[in-house]
């Protein structure tokens, strides 16, 4: 299937509290993954879109839930592409090793989202969702891979792009 002939994309934020500052010795095994992983994601069957910050290769530096905290927002064709990435790729190396870089949370901290085919969440968006999982628990409309939805389950509660101002 292209991804044209999805109706709806699968969006996820995870966020990370990192253990010590991204420029400490400590966590450079992390940073030296950070471009080959990325690059996988790219070119992985399924992969629509990430967030970059602006001039830069990541989104690293954008600290939108705390100076500490890193955000990693992406959209994918299905759920099954993400799985397929995260779990059998060479992204699984970084997840083995999290604990050695990110403190453990102990709310969720991850989220995924259905979204109309073509719609790029924000990062505001992005932190509603995962608030709102936080808040209220799974749902169509925020949810895990341990409690998914199918996007038709989630229709009512895919957001589309807003209108573009003039």
């Amino acid at each position: 299937m292209t991804a044209s002939e999805h109706a709806a994309h699968l969006a996820q934020l995870n966020v990370a509290t990192l253990r010590h500052p991204l420029d400490d010795p400590r966590v450079a095994p992390f940073v030296e993954m950070l471009d080959p992983v990325n690059a996988a994601a790219d070119g992985a069957p399924g992969f629509v879109w990430r967030l970059v910050e602006d001039g830069a290769a990541d989104a690293t530096g954008l600290r939108p839930a705390g100076e500490d905290v890193i955000v990693n927002l992406s959209v994918w064709e299905t759920q099954e592409a993400l799985w397929d990435f995260a779990y059998r790729s060479g992204h699984l190396e970084v997840m083995r090793r999290r604990r050695e870089w990110f403190a453990r949370h102990v709310e969720a901290h991850l989220v995924l989202w259905w979204v109309p085919a073509g719609h790029l969440p924000t990062v505001g968006e992005a932190m509603e969702r995962l608030a709102d999982l936080r808040e209220n628990g799974p749902s169509p409309r925020a949810f895990t891979f341990a409690s998914s939805y199918e996007a038709a389950e989630a229709a009512p509660s895919l957001q589309a792009a807003p209108p573009p101002t003039v």
